[in-house]
């Protein structure tokens, strides 16, 4: 029944319409859901290539049972503001991770990463990412310096000389930055490669190939983020009338309303 928990009937029946190639809002149509419902179940148990039905639903009972011995041990749930559903805002969080994990991060590292983007501050202390994710000090460190590593996170002193962890739109633009620079290392050896192995053998071109194609990949990552933090930072121009004008720097005419 739409808003209860789905069964593994209709599991099988997701299951399919990924088979078919059918889309989250199709699906959800064909068996009375919420599109938001299908795109959770699906992205939280493997994404679409990879959900399996029935793994799906005996993941989906673990983490009932898990959920049963928390609340039994009397662990408080993370008070929420703005009205939110907490529910609501602990299933988008595996939603986030499990998206973030398939982009390649290991899961403790995506957890506090996702943790960290959803809280309103954009930061939090260690203490606090242990209390929410129920975890060790020590797996919060190893995820922190991991996340650094990467350029995804930051330390910073509050008022109360506390450590904290930030993530805000500079830690994506720098991040964005560094993969760039790192593609850039990558290509710069390839063309080594290729006078080491001689001009014009089959794996020198190979490598000319992926030097021409990562060099492109690189570039275009470093300007598409420049202009992206260009275009976000900047201050809405104001019209002699005192309006906005929001497509002025941009060539673009402010939308009539």
């Amino acid at each position: 029944m739409p808003g209860g928990r789905l069964t593994q009937e209709e599991r099988r029946h997701i299951s399919l319409g990924l088979a078919d190639g059918l889309a989250y809002a199709e699906i959800a149509r064909q068996l009375d859901r919420p599109t938001s419902t299908i795109t959770r179940e699906v992205m939280r148990n493997g994404g679409p290539t990879a959900y399996r039905a029935d793994l799906a639903h005996r993941a989906t009972e673990r983490r009932a049972h898990r959920r049963g011995q928390t609340t039994s041990r009397g662990v408080e749930a993370v008070p929420q503001a703005y009205g939110r559903d907490a529910e609501a805002v602990r299933e988008y969080e595996e939603v986030f991770t499990t998206v973030i994990m398939a982009s390649g991060m290991p899961k403790m590292m995506s957890r506090v990463m996702a943790c960290l983007t959803l809280a309103d501050t954009g930061s939090l202390t260690a203490a606090e990412l242990v209390q929410r994710l129920q975890v060790s000090p020590a797996s919060v460190s190893k995820a922190i310096a991991f996340l650094e590593e990467q350029g995804l996170a930051r330390r910073e002193r509050d008022e109360r000389r506390r450590e904290r962890y930030v993530v805000d739109d500079d830690i994506w633009y720098e991040s964005m930055m560094a993969s760039a620079r790192s593609t850039a290392q990558v290509v710069e050896v390839a063309r080594q490669g290729v006078g080491v192995l001689g001009p014009g053998t089959p794996a020198a071109t190979r490598l000319e190939n992926v030097a021409r194609f990562l060099d492109f990949v690189s570039e275009s990552t470093a300007r598409a983020a420049e202009q992206a933090r260009a275009i976000l930072h900047a201050k809405p121009a104001t019209t002699s009338g005192g309006a906005a004008d929001a497509g002025a720097d941009h060539g673009q005419d402010a939308p009539h309303r």
